[in-house]
């Protein structure tokens, strides 16, 4: 069991080398919200009017892709559309909700891409659900499974809403080749948006209709947000055509798709007396004490 938990361990982390005496940041930061954007009443532009989808392409799949099913708002506050966790930025909202960056700083694979009706660019990062622990959490996601997404900025010249487009899932574990769950496309929005608006209990994702809402705040690092949830539809199709992981997602009785999207407005509600910009995280790991981590993690979870 320890073997093949290694093994999990190799194909979750390979880019972790003993040559570098600290882990490399598979993406850096970068400011999300940009000036000039034009915020549309719907706090975004809808990409399948400009020759755009709501499907990602995923590499290596034949053009097959997943539905961005989650849009934080460009009406949101301008410091949440920032890629951060500073300043109550984007990534430290998201740690409020439960999700951290990827497993020390790394990203294994290829980026998918998305069309949100200004051309093909490469997805900005990812996040995964951290289990409770902000630091170390999304390495138990990355061999455990559980709920992650992948997010686009709708920044480009003919549709600058400064929107963060969202791809969620609800993923299996990492010996299953991280299929997803079954209906694990619709479940993985519902899950987010119950921690983002910090429900007592699950979302009937059964039960959602065009125009349901669900509001509620969350806090992180001194930081408060108010989140208000719109479900949309109109934009998504509600169907398996095109979609990645179909067969585990849905059968001949459910799409893989509902054909909704959360819409989320983020507001910060209150900050710290001091924001001075300092890290909400601290710094991770060299390298070496990053492996050793990460099998310490391999092989507790075998058990």
């Amino acid at each position: 069991m320890a073997s093949i938990s290694l093994l999990s361990l190799l194909l979750c982390a390979p880019a972790l080398s003993f040559a570098n005496s600290t882990v490399q940041h598979a993406r850096a930061p970068s400011p999300l919200w940009r000036r000039g954007r034009s915020v549309p009443e719907a706090g975004f532009y809808d990409p399948t009017q400009s020759g755009g989808s709501m499907l990602t392409v995923a590499p290596n799949t034949g053009g097959l892709g997943e539905p961005l099913n989650v849009i934080i708002s460009g009406h949101s506050d301008a410091a949440v559309l920032v890629d951060s966790e500073d300043n109550g930025g984007f990534r430290n909202y998201f740690l409020s909700v439960g999700f951290g960056a990827e497993c020390l700083g790394q990203h294994a694979g290829d980026a998918q891409t998305a069309n949100l009706g200004d051309g093909k660019v490469n997805e900005t990062s990812e996040l995964r659900w951290d289990y409770g622990d902000p630091q170390l959490g999304t390495c138990t996601e990355t061999i455990k499974g559980g709920n992650h997404f992948r997010y686009w900025v709708q920044d480009g010249s003919e549709a600058n809403s400064g929107a963060i487009f969202m791809a969620t899932s609800y993923e299996l574990p990492i010996q299953m080749g991280h299929d997803i769950v079954f209906n694990g496309y619709n479940l993985g929005r519902d899950w987010l948006v119950g921690n983002a608006t910090a429900q007592s209990s699950l979302i009937p994702t059964a039960n959602i209709t065009n125009g349901t809402t669900y509001s509620g705040q969350t806090s992180f690092g001194g930081y408060t947000y108010k989140t208000d949830a719109l479900y949309v539809s109109g934009i998504a199709s509600n169907s398996s055509a095109g979609v990645n992981h179909d067969l585990s997602v849905g059968n001949n009785n459910t799409p893989a798709v509902d054909g909704y999207v959360a819409v989320l407005t983020v507001s910060i509600v209150s900050k710290p007396a001091n924001t001075n910009g300092a890290p909400s995280l601290p710094q991770v790991p060299s390298s070496s004490f990053a492996v050793a981590l990460l099998a310490m993690l391999a092989l507790s979870l075998s058990v």
